[in-house]
């Protein structure tokens, strides 16, 4: 889960910048596709942890 707060983190940040600077625009572009990568991350991870606590006794 470190590794989804750093990317996200890394996101907003790169969106912060590609937004607010001027001609740095595919840095917005880079830290969307950082984003969507960390959304997949964790649709990974939640559906790999999902399966191991759910036995039925």
């Amino acid at each position: 889960m470190t590794l989804l707060l750093i990317l996200v983190i890394a996101a907003i940040v790169l969106g912060l910048i590609g937004a607010v600077a001027e001609g740095l625009f595919y840095l917005l572009i880079i830290g969307i596709v950082v984003f969507a990568a960390a959304l997949v991350y964790l649709g990974m991870h939640l559906r790999r942890s999902g399966r191991h606590g759910r036995t039925l006794r």
